[in-house]
């Protein structure tokens, strides 16, 4: 049958949209949804497309949901002579006497068939045409379609003719930082499409798997902006990862605005430094999530500020960049203090106590406190702490000290033979001296929580002196031993400090596995009263594992193992003996009830497990031994009260978490069945 030529005229211009090459899909593709705004660019196309802005996240920065570009085929506009014609009411109509398409080889052309709807032997429209257009871009391996329809003696023919897109060779990114993108990962993700007709759909789908990839690694602001493909079948992506652009620290008031009611901004006192030295991200860095995370922990952690909040937002010289915004709500860091008390050492007296924990804005501590007896005592304790000095990489800090302290001292006391002074009292030992201790991590990174090894070094001086309660300077017991070593009364001690620290476990507050290893030394410079010249060697192992002995409660449940020993080799004041007896050494004895002695060996085992909410609970053994060395200790302390040298004990405890840590309650059963309760903050080790 053959179609008149009036209505092949009628059906050619109205598919005359249909019979132009290289349109762009969003005007061939009528239908199609709205595409995001990553597009693929032919080589000799217009300007890239301007990347997507970085979403702004406020408080906390929450990962904002992956982009999807959809590539599209080369764009080109529409001859301008052939405009589209106004939808009509009805379309004419015309029989179809033969579908051929033109340019598809083998596989293309079924792919061609399968999803067009035109079929010789029915009839066809312009709207339809345009659908089975449609229909073959979205199959996504076409560059360019065409429906051109003819005359033929038997009916219209329509050729379909395509023009395949390039076999896929290569992809390769730009615009991304060096470090940020491992080459493998891009390579992983395309590698199965290499060597086969580029497909816009797989390649969609293979810029989403790189997004996530992102994503999956915490770079939550990064995305394809732009996606570009060369007749060589190369397809270039533009990234944007989100790079900061400028770090800044605002404050906030009470009710967590920036300005106050009257628009000023609200002034801090915290320097930006001591945020911004917290952050591992900064300038010039690609955003990730996962690094502010641990930022804000650290800002946190410093004791500053009651709430670290997170905002972004596009970058002010580059709009592709993101500013980063550390809102901080300070919280008051000084504090004064008075009160009246009473203690075994200094008898009834009056305190005074003064702290500013971010003295200056430098997030420096200051600290005094002053007690004053009703017997002319005076003792005082000043310090001063910078835990990062400013400008140092290695996050050193320091401490200074100035003192005048006095305590009972455990050497004297106890034992089976109660000696005392001659007057009666218990003699006290009073120091007045200077000191300054130093720490730093050796990880060489000073922003890691936990460092393997922490080392420390520091300088004091002591004046030693041995007093009653009256504050009368008393240096002989009344068994006549002589409680300091010049026979003055009065000892000066210099001492040079060296420790470090490697700790391996799991958790600090309570671990369950790994170990803690400490060591040090203390050498005495041999200047002043006395001159002492000694070595103090210490050492201290603690192990911990798993276990699962109760089911009373979910929680931790540990075995936990410690053992510490030390020697004083050279001179030896009597007070600055090791004493073995009590909550921090043997539990069920009295402080210093076992020994005092120049060395030591104490060992520990504790089953640690859960009894509910915020209480556990603690089974203990421990024995210590003075090795034989009290004898060797001068004025014969221990040996004069009669002290066993060695001693066992076991028992129970609670710990009790509290906001000032762990509140350690325990109850200790010594070799002579006698019990104790004892009392201390923090695990005993």
């Amino acid at each position: 049958m053959r179609v008149p030529s009036v209505l092949l005229a009628t059906l050619a211009a109205s598919t005359s949209l249909a019979t132009v090459s290289l349109w762009s899909q969003s005007a061939r593709a009528q239908d199609a949804p709205a595409q995001p705004p990553a597009q693929v660019t032919p080589p000799d196309a217009a300007s890239p497309a301007a990347p997507a802005q970085p979403e702004v996240t406020p408080p906390q920065p929450t990962p904002p949901e992956p982009s999807s570009p959809v590539p599209t085929p080369p764009a080109q506009t529409p001859p301008a002579q052939q405009p589209n014609p106004e939808p009509q009411a009805q379309e004419p109509q015309v029989l179809v006497g033969e579908v051929v398409v033109v340019g598809a080889p083998g596989p293309l052309e079924d792919e061609v068939y399968r999803v067009i709807r035109t079929q010789a032997g029915r009839t066809t429209t312009r709207s339809q045409l345009q659908q089975d257009i449609n229909a073959v871009f979205a199959t996504g391996f076409f560059a360019n379609v065409e429906a051109v329809p003819e005359d033929t003696p038997l009916g219209v023919r329509v050729s379909f003719i395509v023009t395949p897109n390039p076999v896929l060779q290569a992809v390769q990114v730009q615009g991304g930082q060096a470090g940020i993108l491992p080459p493998n990962v891009v390579d992983n993700i395309f590698r199965p499409q290499y060597g086969s007709t580029l497909n816009f759909q797989r390649l969609q789908q293979g810029v989403r798997d790189l997004e996530k990839w992102y994503q999956d690694n915490g770079y939550v602001l990064a995305q394809v902006v732009n996606v570009q493909a060369t007749p060589e079948g190369v397809i270039t992506l533009t990234l944007a990862e989100g790079q900061i652009e400028n770090i800044q620290v605002r404050f906030l008031n009470d009710e967590g605005q920036p300005a106050n009611a009257d628009g000023t901004p609200v002034r801090g006192r915290t320097r930006d430094f001591v945020v911004t030295r917290e952050l591992r991200l900064k300038p010039g860095d690609v955003f990730n999530g996962n690094t502010i995370r641990s930022d804000l922990q650290r800002v946190f952690g410093l004791g500053l500020f009651d709430d670290v909040q997170l905002s972004l937002n596009p970058g002010q010289e580059d709009a592709r960049k993101v500013v980063v915004t550390i809102n901080v709500d300070e919280r008051r860091s000084g504090s004064l203090a008075a009160g009246a008390g009473f203690s075994s050492a200094s008898g009834l007296f009056g305190t005074a106590s003064f702290s500013e924990q971010n003295l200056g804005g430098n997030n420096q501590k200051l600290s005094a406190e002053v007690q004053a007896g009703f017997n002319n005592l005076l003792l005082f304790d000043l310090s001063f702490t910078d835990p990062w000095i400013g400008g140092d990489p290695f996050r050193t800090g320091y401490t200074v000290n100035l003192f005048n302290r006095r305590s009972l001292s455990f050497a004297f006391a106890e034992g089976d033979r109660d000696v005392d002074l001659d007057n009666g009292d218990s003699p006290r030992v009073n120091r007045l001296g200077l000191g300054i201790n130093f720490t730093r991590p050796l990880s060489g990174d000073p922003l890691n929580p936990r460092p393997e090894w922490t080392a420390s070094a520091g300088l004091t001086y002591q004046r030693v002196s041995i007093r009653d309660a009256d504050n009368e300077l008393r240096f002989i017991d009344e068994a006549g031993e002589q409680l300091s070593f010049s026979d003055n009364g009065r000892d000066d001690l210099t001492l040079l400090r060296l420790s470090a620290v490697r700790d391996l476990r799991d958790s600090q507050t309570q671990p369950t596995r790994g170990s803690v290893l400490q060591v040090s030394t203390e050498q005495s410079v041999p200047v002043g009263s006395g001159s002492i010249l000694l070595n103090r060697l210490r050492a201290s192992y603690s192990y911990f594992i798993p276990v699962r002995f109760t089911r009373f409660a979910e929680g931790p449940q540990a075995l936990a193992f410690n053992l510490q020993g030390g020697t004083v080799l050279g001179d030896l004041p009597p007070y600055e003996a090791f004493t073995l007896g009590g909550s921090s050494t043997v539990r069920g004895f009295e402080d210093g009830e076992v020994a005092t002695s120049r060395s030591f060996v104490l060992a520990s085992v504790e089953y640690r497990f859960p009894i509910f909410n915020i209480i556990n609970g603690v089974l203990f053994a421990d024995y210590g031994t003075a090795l034989g060395s009290q004898g060797s200790v001068p004025g014969d302390p221990g040996i004069t009260r009669e002290k066993p040298g060695s001693g066992f004990g076991y028992g129970i405890g609670l710990r009790i978490r509290s906001p000032l840590g762990s509140i350690r309650i325990d109850y200790g059963i010594g070799e002579g069945g006698e019990g104790r309760f004892s009392f201390g903050l923090g695990e005993k080790f």
